[in-house]
């Protein structure tokens, strides 16, 4: 960058960099500003060319940080800046393209400047170098304006008044990300942070009254999905006579102007990654994730939440609430389309669990919709392919299952949508089967997953609890999900077989010697009979409630009936155990009745006249499974680590040096 600079390596050198860091002040009327932001270049969009970028400029960042306090050259930059976005909305509106430039250049280099200061000093050592002013000998401070909040409200202005252009697209993603930028204190705080200031300038005072037009953007800018423009839309086509930029500009404009940075610079080629995605969805997407989960402070509730758990549909009929301050409306039938195209991120995954379980009225369509199975078959997706998730993604998609899965209304109607030819699902070809009999396959292979892998009870206990919250509503299961119902049976009965027998032989040698300490065997036990007793209701629960619409799951019972006999006895299981016994007696003998060498058509015939005959009050009734998603107490613990390394890892235009990072280990995303 420079007069004569095209490269990275020369970037420490750059007269106008040198400048800026430099012990001169430099007033915000100076021509000297002009020079400065006039250059021309895609921001870099991968970690590795903004690590080379931040290692170039680490010199000039430094240097300014020494500086600044004499200079106050930080804050001049910034007011340029600022006095160049009250201009913004004309300038878009009049195709400026000249002023937006340059707007969008000197944020470019406040952000830059920005995230090395934050990862470098406390919130109050930032303050002090948004404060400084340069003084003349004699001089009287004057009290200054607060700078931060100053900036903070103008880029919240800029992300929801300047319309979405190509030639604004650079610069509202720019104002997306330094809000970030500022947020980013955390990452570099192994405590989450309880009292910032920042988080006090966003949720109260001057930024407070945009709070609900700043969460509808961002999440406009989600459910839009526009694409980044051409590189160099923003800027004039460069000049074909001479090695530099030379530009067009008025009078007044000093002509001292930077060359182009080659650096995915314009007219570079965008990578097929890039050109699939939309930077400015996913990075609107993680801010909102970011002040969702800010914490709130001690007399104020975080309002970026507020917004979140009680925004309406446009085409609702609900008047809006005075006891929701933040409340605004939004096109469901969009942000629901989103939903279900973005499902494999995590970032859309964690806010569709948001949405789900803290607004009612988002959770309500939901429900309400006749093609759930373009959210639901995402999700399913996620949970298959548990190998080539982190654990946190695949917790989020089990949770909106299990959410989901209280509504008896969505139990019922997944069995009524019948899908064709599932081709991720590679254990079996599967022509047509419904939704619902698909989700228990999925949810049954993470639990054998889990029990083979992982073993991980949380995981565990919020499968079984899914299953057991659809068992009351199984309609017409497909015989493979009937016969994996009862292999994960068959699965369990063996590990307590296992189990029982390690701890007999365990027991038998404690008596032969006086080694100890004995491995605690009854530990396991006791947990592998909880989950037996679990899938023995989730089976009761169907057949008491539904036998009759379930032919192929009491022919599986009845093909294993040899697994249940161990259990009949059990004291943890006879009480369930009555009515299944029941049912393979009642079968067994129709069957027996009915003669040999029997075809799997004519079996199926006889199971389903027994079911109508069988009398129902013979069926012990036990209380219904029901089982509801309860938050963690201090849930903040676990989303703001998670969402931080969601920005760590996918925001797009920032690198965090990872031996900086002090909130979560770098592997635990």
């Amino acid at each position: 960058m420079g007069a004569n600079s095209s490269s990275i390596s020369e970037l420490p050198d750059n007269e106008y960099l040198k400048k800026l860091s430099g012990a001169e002040p430099i007033s915000e009327n100076d021509p000297f500003w002009n020079q400065l932001l006039s250059f021309s270049f895609t921001a870099p969009t991968n970690s590795a060319d903004l690590k080379l970028l931040e290692e170039a400029t680490i010199s000039v960042c430094k240097s300014l940080v020494e500086k600044n306090p004499r200079t106050g050259n930080l804050g001049s930059l910034i007011k340029v800046f600022l006095s160049r976005t009250k201009e913004l909305k004309i300038s878009a509106e009049c195709q400026n393209h000249l002023f937006i430039w340059q707007a969008h250049n000197a944020l470019f280099i406040i952000c830059c400047l920005l995230k090395v200061f934050i990862s470098r000093m406390s919130e109050e050592e930032l303050q002090l170098h948004f404060t400084y002013e340069d003084k003349t000998p004699g001089s009287y401070g004057t009290e200054c304006e607060d700078l931060i909040e100053e900036l903070l409200c103008c880029l919240i202005q800029l992300i929801v008044e300047i319309p979405l252009l190509d030639i604004t697209y650079s610069i509202s993603l720019e104002a997306v990300t330094t809000l970030i930028v500022f947020l980013s204190c955390q990452l570099f705080h192994k405590e989450i942070l309880r009292e910032s200031l920042i988080h006090k300038y966003l949720m109260r005072g001057r930024c407070l009254p945009y709070t609900s037009r700043l969460v509808k953007t961002l999440l406009y800018n989600f459910i839009r999905q526009e694409r980044s423009p051409p590189p160099g839309t923003h800027v004039f086509q460069q000049q074909t006579d001479g090695g530099g930029l030379l530009y067009g500009i008025a009078s007044g404009v000093a002509t001292g102007l930077w060359t182009v940075f080659t650096l995915g610079g314009v007219g570079s080629k965008a990578t097929p990654q890039l050109e699939q995605c939309s930077p400015l969805a996913n990075q609107s997407l993680l801010l909102l994730l970011v002040l969702a989960n800010l914490t709130d402070a001690p007399d104020t509730p975080n309002p970026y939440r507020q917004a979140i758990t009680s925004f309406k549909n446009t085409q609702g009929f609900s008047a809006f609430s005075s006891s929701h301050p933040h409340v605004f409306q939004i096109n469901f039938n969009s942000l629901y389309t989103a939903l279900c195209e973005q499902q494999k991120s995590d970032q859309a995954t964690l806010l569709l669990y948001m949405l789900l379980h803290q607004n009612g009225n988002v959770r309500t369509y939901v429900l309400a919709r006749t093609d759930i199975e373009n959210l639901v078959l995402p999700i399913l997706e996620i949970l298959y392919h548990v190998e080539e998730r982190n654990s946190h993604h695949v917790y989020m998609a089990l949770i909106i299952l299990l959410i989901l899965t209280e509504d008896d209304g969505f139990n019922r109607s997944i069995h009524e949508v019948i899908l064709k030819n599932i081709t991720w699902y590679a254990e079996r070809v599967l022509t047509e089967i419904s939704l619902g009999s698909l989700l228990i396959l999925v949810v049954i292979r993470t639990i054998q997953y889990n029990m083979t892998r992982t073993r991980d009870k949380y995981l565990h206990n919020n499968c079984l609890a899914a299953l057991a919250n659809m068992s009351a509503q199984f309609r017409s299961l497909h015989q493979y999900a009937a016969q994996r119902i009862i292999s994960l049976f068959s699965l369990l009965s063996k590990k307590h077989n296992k189990v029982l027998e390690q701890a007999t032989q365990s027991l038998r040698g404690s008596l032969d010697s006086n080694e100890s300490p004995l491995p605690d065997y009854a530990q396991d036990l006791n947990v592998i009979e909880e989950v037996i007793r679990m899938m023995l209701e989730i089976i009761n629960s169907c057949l008491t409630n539904s036998l009759h619409h379930n032919p192929n799951l009491v022919y599986a019972l009845l093909y294993k009936r040899d697994l249940f006999e161990q259990f009949r006895t059990h004291p943890s299981f006879q009480d369930i155990m009555q009515n299944i016994d029941l049912v393979i007696s009642f079968f067994s003998s129709r069957l027996e009745h009915a003669g040999a060498d029997l075809s799997v058509e004519r079996v199926l015939e006889i199971i389903k006249q027994g079911a109508v005959a069988l009398p129902k009050d013979r069926l012990r009734k036990f209380p219904e499974l029901k089982f509801k998603y309860v938050e963690e107490e201090q849930p903040e613990e676990f989303f703001i680590p998670y969402v931080w390394s969601l920005v760590y890892n996918a925001a797009v235009a920032l690198y965090w040096n990872p031996r900086d990072i002090q909130l979560f280990t770098m592997d635990s995303g």
